[in-house]
């Protein structure tokens, strides 16, 4: 049965193993203790310092040992308690004998000095200088360092992680574990740092209990038991030098066991593996220093017999490497090396995949993209994706954030499919104050524009925002801008958007809530290019696919009759009529529209023929874009929404003519509007006779 599976008092047992730790140590520094438990805790102390040696160089990287700093504490806590019990037990009975404190510290005095306390005392001291000089000031530097190298790197890896993340790379799981192994890390190191002082602590307190334990044991023994100064000094002083080394060889190895830790480097390996790999891996080296001993050890006045001995068995040690190498070397087949030495051939694989949308910043605008140093252009980012699925109906893949050192500090470029398609350089320390048309009064500062809306505004300090805002200015940073200027990238290029895999994504999530709706349209009737077209053209055209059952209703209902994509578009428009004009007019009842001229109609229709726009000549097509331009600016100048009302059969093609130099034109069919709406024409867009 594991510990884990023991139950204590409604607790599992190795959940109580810290707690009853921590009250062993309160109730070693009140309690006194006999001397057969001294005896064991000493042994337990001893046994948990080379548990924790053991692990630490089993251990393959810092954080797989990441309680150390807390079990530091607590051997160090421990090690005080049993100081402070032992001294108890040597003040009280150290007048009886060599072992008043127990048969531990009694075989320390005697037998690891010799029963000289003159001896125990140098040896103790060196023991504290090691400890406290050499292993502790340096684990304690490589903690201080590595920790502020691990703080300085937290943005670049919690970087990497989010544009893993937005790349798909990555599972939101997986990036919570990564976000939470690279805090851990910090942590350790923080923490490695600081318990490094329990360990300074330990060694001075440890200087300290030995003065107290010596200079109150012979005063103890001279005044209280009528003791002799040569017999009290003898007594007190060997149960002291006992005590301090069973209390500083277990401290020892403890500080050897953090220096392990904290200058361990990650590996798939031991460090035991690693040390023989290393260090004993090449037998040139040892080859190298079997000759040099066994040169020393041919000058007459040097041991002989230890210099050749050693360099004999380095040279015995280099000669079977050598051979165990080469033995390795034979087994492998011919084709084998020649295929190691020889260059690796180019697959499919090494060929990077390209993101579909990405965002790449200069170094200086990395906190701008780093949620942890409180960077918010990623949430808002987030949060226009989210915009734009609510209101188109379609799902912007996630976009990959990266840093580039070929960019300006202050730069940054947005690529789609691998092609810049935006760019832009954010002035240090300055907003943009953005017209939206009811501002009163100017600012000086530099001429700009708002991405998304391609509004004017003028560059200012920060400082100055309080006073752009009273004077009616939107005030738009530098996080905003560039979450504004992805979002103007995904909205122009839409359709670029919508691949095979986000249709199918969509379809699925279809056919969850209308099973049938989806057979009965893909792939019975229609292939899946199909219906991506279809998508992809309404969505060029601003028009939300987010009523999916009505879509695919009328795809349902048409494609047994026709396939062709702009008669499928058509259809599917006049059945999404309502959305599209109350999308147009914000639910208006009375619809000011611009209408075509009968003679614009008649031309237009006879020159296309059935051949369609392609017909159209030059001339038409010039002056149609100069009346369209006309039109517009007259509409937008008296209040009314820049909407094209035509017939069905002009619809789809002035859409497309119009499109590129007029974007923000909507262009509807009569069958769009819905019968409660109201039709008056505003303005009339007319080619002219003379055109």
């Amino acid at each position: 049965m594991s510990a884990q599976g023991v139950m204590v008092m409604g607790m599992p047992l190795n959940r109580l193993a810290v707690p009853g730790l921590v009250l062993l140590i309160l109730a070693m520094m009140i309690l006194p203790l006999p001397t057969f438990m001294l005896d064991v805790l000493f042994t337990l102390n001893i046994a948990l310092a080379m548990i924790v040696m053991l692990v630490s160089l089993n251990a393959r990287r810092p954080l797989d040992f990441s309680v150390f700093p807390t079990v530091l504490l607590l051997t160090t806590l421990l090690r005080l308690s049993l100081n402070v019990a032992s001294t108890r037990i040597i003040l009280m009975q150290g007048h009886t004998g060599p072992d008043a404190a127990g048969k531990v510290i009694e075989s320390f005095g005697n037998f690891l000095v010799g029963g000289n306390y003159v001896v125990g005392f140098v040896v103790f001291l060196i023991l504290v200088i090691i400890n406290f000089v050499v292993i502790t000031k340096g684990a304690g530097r490589i903690a201080e360092v590595a920790a502020r190298f691990t703080l300085d790197s937290m943005p670049g890896k919690q970087l990497a992680v989010d544009a893993d993340l937005n790349a798909g790379f990555i599972n939101e799981s997986e990036a919570r574990t990564r976000r939470s192994e690279i805090g851990r890390e910090a942590d350790f190191y923080g923490a490695m740092d600081g318990a490094s002082k329990f360990v300074r602590g330990d060694a001075i307190a440890g200087i300290i209990i030995l003065l107290v334990n010596l200079i109150g044991g012979i005063l103890v023994g001279l005044f209280q038991h009528d003791l002799g100064l040569t017999e009290a000094l003898g007594r007190y002083a060997l149960l002291t030098v006992g005590d301090g080394l069973v209390t500083q060889i277990p401290a020892l190895i403890i500080s050897t066991a953090a220096g392990i830790v904290v200058s361990r480097a990650s590996s798939e390996q031991d460090l035991s593996r690693e040390f023989s790999t290393q260090i004993f891996g090449r037998p040139q080296t040892l080859y190298v220093a079997a000759a040099v001993l066994g040169a020393l050890g041919l000058i007459p006045g040097t041991p002989h017999l230890a210099f050749l001995t050693i360099a004999a068995v380095l040279g015995g040690l280099g000669f079977w490497l050598m051979r165990r190498q080469r033995a390795a070397f034979d087994v492998e087949p011919l084709a084998l090396i020649d295929e190691e030495i020889a260059p690796a051939d180019v697959t499919w694989d090494d060929i990077p995949p390209v993101d579909v949308l990405a965002l790449e910043v200069g170094y200086r605008l990395i906190p701008l993209v780093d949620r942890n140093q409180g960077g918010a252009a990623l949430t808002r980012i987030t949060e226009a994706r989210r915009r734009f699925a609510t209101d188109m109906g379609l799902v912007v893949p996630l976009i990959r954030v990266r840093d580039n050192l070929d960019l300006k500090p202050n730069s940054y470029r947005i690529t789609l499919k691998g092609v810049d398609v935006a760019h832009g350089e954010l002035p240090s320390g300055q907003v943009l104050a953005v017209d939206m048309g009811e501002v009163l009064g100017q600012l000086d500062g530099t001429p700009g524009e708002d991405p998304l809306t391609g509004l004017a505004g003028i560059w200012i300090d920060a400082g100055r925002v309080e006073e752009a805002e009273l004077r009616g200015f939107v005030v738009l940073e530098s996080a905003e801008l560039i979450a504004r200027q992805v979002e103007a990238v995904f909205r122009q290029h839409a359709p670029e958007l919508l691949g095979r895999s986000e249709v199918q994504q969509l379809l699925d999530t279809l056919a969850r809530s209308h099973p049938g709706l989806v057979e009965d349209v893909t792939p019975r009737h229609l292939p899946l290019t199909s219906v991506q077209a279809v998508l992809q053209q309404l969505i060029a055209e601003n028009v939300s696919i987010r009523d999916t059952r009505t879509l695919f209703e009328t795809l349902a209902a048409r494609a047994p009759k026709s396939q062709a994509i702009d008669d499928l578009v058509e259809t599917v428009r006049a059945a999404l009529g309502r959305s599209i004009v109350d999308r147009l007019f914000e639910g208006s009842n009375t619809l000011q529209v611009i209408g075509l001229a009968a003679t614009t109609e008649t031309r237009l229709l006879h020159e296309m023929g059935d051949e369609g726009e392609a017909l159209l000549s030059p001339t038409t097509l010039d002056a149609l874009n100069d009346a369209a331009e006309c039109a517009l600016a007259e509409q937008e100048g008296a209040g009314y929404p820049p909407v094209l009302l035509t017939s069905p059969g002009l619809r789809a093609m002035l859409a497309r003519l119009l499109r590129r130099n007029l974007p923000r034109l909507a262009v509807i069919a009569y069958a769009e509007v819905p019968a409660d709406k109201m039709v008056q024409v505003s303005t009339e867009l007319s080619i002219g006779e003379g055109a």
